[in-house]
């Protein structure tokens, strides 16, 4: 197969065509048709940029297979690349379960991330620098674009039915969206595929002890921080306002990039099984770095990747490098469901 048509880029060869039926209550079924229309994106940008048009064109493959329909391709303006889009399901009249297809969105707005390809990698690994620097996404003309969208779908099409995914990079742009929108009362269904947490993978450490103890310390150390500065009061409040939103956050151990959600939220009952849950509560809203980033400035600097609650899915199957692990392919294997574990966890 020649290097214009990548494996990965054809649906036929490595997309989830054995869904041939989707029921919209099933998570797996949900999870693997919103990470496809994720890769949607990301084939839309590789056909932009090895100019695949028309019939040569690989990207409609991943909608189409579900009765989606392209509405609108979102555009950076720093490089012209194609970074999502806003998907409509325009189910067929016959549809075989009317009433699972009831529960499909609407629309679905989708966020590829890090492409590194020399048409598209300087402005994304610009992105992912100011994301790992909290060096302002919010303010990147790609962000505006991407919440300016947002809000024209759900002004068009009513809340109850526009959903959110991304990957990686977009990810933080589905997480920065989605956290605006629940503080203005709308929230929306959203699948955050290996999101990136901002902090040392400490579980990517083998000994859970020394997670534990580590976990522990920087809990301590991090409420310290935030009570020096005066963080523990009104923050509270902002932070669990939050707390009606839930995302799906879906992360793999063996990525680094993601990992760390893992020992995030499980860490907080850990923190009150030991009588320390008043630390935990302080310490689950606040990073250090963060409060030392906010300091001088109004309102201070709020940690883009943390949030009260979320359905937490653990991708703990085997991953034979980062490649894998942090891969949008993994989120649709048919054997996947037997690797998974589930939580739901909510901030009080």
């Amino acid at each position: 197969m020649d290097k214009m048509r990548s494996r990965k880029d054809l649906f036929e060869v490595s997309g989830p065509n054995y869904l041939t039926y989707v029921n919209w209550n099933c998570p797996h079924h949900r999870r693997s048709v919103m990470a496809s229309l994720v890769q949607g994106a990301y084939v839309l940008e590789r056909d932009r940029q090895l100019n695949r048009q028309g019939p040569d064109a690989l990207a409609p493959a991943w909608w189409k297979f579900f009765h989606f329909e392209l509405r609108q391709e979102l555009v950076d303006d720093a490089d012209s690349s194609i970074f999502g889009a806003v998907y409509a399901f325009k189910p067929p009249y016959n549809i075989l379960d009317a009433a699972a297809a009831a529960s499909a969105p609407h629309y679905v707005v989708a966020f590829r991330g890090t492409i590194r390809k020399k048409a598209s990698a300087s402005r994304d690994l610009e992105l992912d620098l100011r994301l790992a620097r909290n060096g302002g996404l919010e303010r990147s003309t790609r962000f505006r674009v991407a919440m300016q969208t947002i809000r024209d779908v759900v002004s068009a099409a009513g809340h109850g039915r526009v959903w959110l995914a991304g990957h990686s990079l977009g990810s933080a742009i589905s997480t920065l969206g989605g956290k605006i929108m629940a503080r203005a009362g709308v929230l929306l269904p959203a699948f955050l595929f290996n999101p990136p947490f901002l902090s040392a993978p400490v579980e990517r450490i083998p000994h859970k002890k020394v997670k534990h103890g580590i976990r522990i310390a920087k809990s301590f150390v991090t409420a310290g921080v935030a009570t020096v500065l005066h963080k523990g009061g009104g923050g509270d409040e902002a932070f669990a306002a939050l707390a009606r939103w839930v995302p799906n956050v879906l992360v793999n151990p063996a990525d680094h990039i993601s990992a760390e959600y893992v020992g995030y939220f499980d860490h907080r009952k850990k923190m009150e099984d030991i009588g320390a849950g008043a630390v935990g509560r302080l310490a689950t809203r606040h990073s250090v770095t963060h409060l030392l980033q906010g300091i001088g400035k109004p309102g201070g600097c709020e940690p883009l990747h943390l949030f009260p609650s979320a359905v937490l899915t653990v991708n703990r199957g085997p991953s034979p490098d980062f490649k894998t692990a942090h891969g949008i392919h993994q989120w649709w294997k048919p054997d996947l469901v037997l690797q998974l574990q589930c939580s739901a966890y909510s901030y009080a």
